[in-house]
């Protein structure tokens, strides 16, 4: 039974997001106060609606169709060069956005910081840009040799004027000998970069899979799949967080035959369905292909959180659980050896942090999964949200928070900031377009979308060393 002041903060809030509303005209009003909720203990979701587009007028955080695949499936791939089709300013803003960390000589054998751009110009849309693109195409293999394959980002244009770039692929592709992949990710499709994730887990599927069924029946996959063999998927080493995953799974004995798609090779996008089982960190942008991977080949697949140790453990279990005995003590095994280092940094810095507040506001998984990280070091989570969530991952939040916690979906830079005077937390993590309001409102914020600029993206891993600064109820934080 939900204790008598815990269902006064429920109403609390729900009184705070009332008045938050009342600021917008009233169809608008009528529009958001679908997407802001309260928590209550034992409901199935969070109440709210999600994967609806924006209302008009209002600063929004999400990305577009572009951003998800150029930005945050293909992009990442680093022996491949993607190819923003298009006019230059997509292109620029999305050139080395992400701190996609790979091992590689760039402009060798690794493109992942370059940009590559049509460049489109006035004519180019009277005219149609197909034959531009087969010229670029045609440079790109003359200039960079070494590329293993290239992939067709359009931007808005394209889809507008009708290009067919699905034909230029084609013959592009016989012309060079290489795979070229198309993607109608057009910015202007679907509400956020959410469609662009799944029209680009869909190409993966469309135009890679039969790639990996050609060289499973001429016998030319390039290792002898074993018992342990897994799949990395939906982790885009931002800083190098799947490095740190990567090490704690072959750790416990397990061998990471793909890595999709941080770090990664068109290669092991290839050979990821030659896995016995598909990891997935972030859900909301590759649960599609792993989809298609179960339906076609069988491969069963998990979610997994390795944020704080209190989760890295059990997801360790829960993915050991998968396997033989061997592999389960070999998980234990991997607990014990990093367990008392935690321990020492929890002891150390959870009695300075205790009773501070934090609110959340990303994309992808870490509204969710960061939770009980914070959580491990003290830090309570008063509100959380997605930028580009379905109801789904609203349902998985569920399992994370705490009863009266404030959930916003597509929140809009108004309505968080409200939020925020009100409630007043010590610590906001959210993107760059919100970094700088709070700065200057003297609350210290931590860039959760790239990590800021310091330190591995595994700063809450098992394998990372956390360091947080506290004065009071003012907190600053440096995950390093």
């Amino acid at each position: 039974m939900t204790p008598p002041e815990n269902k006064n903060i429920v109403e609390e809030h729900k009184e705070l997001i009332k008045e938050v509303l009342q600021a917008y005209p009233e169809k608008s009003r009528k529009k958001r106060e679908k997407h802001l909720n309260v928590h209550e203990e034992g409901k199935a979701d969070c109440g709210v609606k999600s994967n609806i587009k924006s209302v008009p007028g209002v600063m929004t955080a999400r990305g577009c169709a572009y951003a998800g695949s150029k930005g945050v499936v293909w992009g990442p791939i680093k022996d491949m060069i993607h190819i923003s089709h298009g006019p230059v300013g997509c292109g620029y803003w999305s050139w080395s956005g992400r701190r996609n960390y790979y091992v590689g000589v760039t402009g060798v054998d690794s493109f992942g910081t370059m940009h590559f751009t049509s460049d489109f110009q006035e004519r180019d849309i009277v005219f149609g840009g197909d034959k531009k693109l087969t010229k670029l195409i045609e440079e790109i293999e003359e200039l960079f040799p070494l590329n293993r394959g290239i992939s067709i980002q359009s931007e808005c244009p394209i889809g507008l004027i009708g290009d067919d770039i699905e034909a230029v692929a084609k013959k592009s592709a016989k012309q060079i000998g290489k795979p070229v992949v198309p993607l109608r990710c057009e910015g202007f499709r679907g509400v956020s970069q959410s469609l662009g994730h799944h029209i680009a887990n869909d190409a993966i599927r469309d135009w890679i899979f039969p790639q990996f069924d050609k060289a499973k029946k001429e016998n030319k996959i390039d290792f002898e799949p074993g018992p342990y063999d897994v799949a990395l998927i939906g982790d885009y080493n931002i800083g190098g967080d799947a490095w740190a995953s990567r090490m704690l799974l072959e750790e416990m004995g397990l061998r990471v035959v793909a890595q999709w798609s941080g770090d990664g090779t068109l290669n092991e996008l290839i050979q990821g369905p030659a896995a016995k089982l598909v990891l997935i960190h972030c859900y909301r942008s590759m649960n599609y292909i792993c989809r298609s991977l179960e339906e076609a080949y069988g491969m069963p697949w998990m979610e997994f959180n390795f944020f704080g140790p209190t989760k890295i453990a059990a997801s360790l279990r829960e993915i050991a659980a998968k396997f033989d005995s061997k592999i389960q003590e070999n998980a234990e095994k991997v607990i014990a050896k990093y367990t008392s280092a935690m321990n020492a940094i929890v002891e150390k810095y959870r009695p300075r942090l205790e009773g501070n507040t934090v609110m959340l506001y990303v994309g992808g998984l870490r509204p969710r999964h960061v939770v009980p990280a914070f959580e491990d070091l003290g830090i309570k989570v008063i509100g959380t949200g997605y930028e580009f969530a379905h109801n789904d991952d609203y349902k998985r939040t569920t399992h994370y928070i705490d009863n009266a916690t404030i959930i916003y979906d597509d929140v809009t830079a108004y309505e968080f900031e409200e939020f925020v005077k009100a409630k007043k937390p010590d610590l906001i993590a959210s993107g760059i377009k919100e970094k700088y309001v709070f700065q200057k409102m003297g609350l210290p914020f931590r860039q959760m979308h790239s990590w800021d600029y310091s330190g591995l993206g595994d700063s809450v891993q098992m394998s990372s060393r956390i360091r947080f600064f506290s004065s009071g109820r003012k907190m600053s934080l440096l995950l390093a």
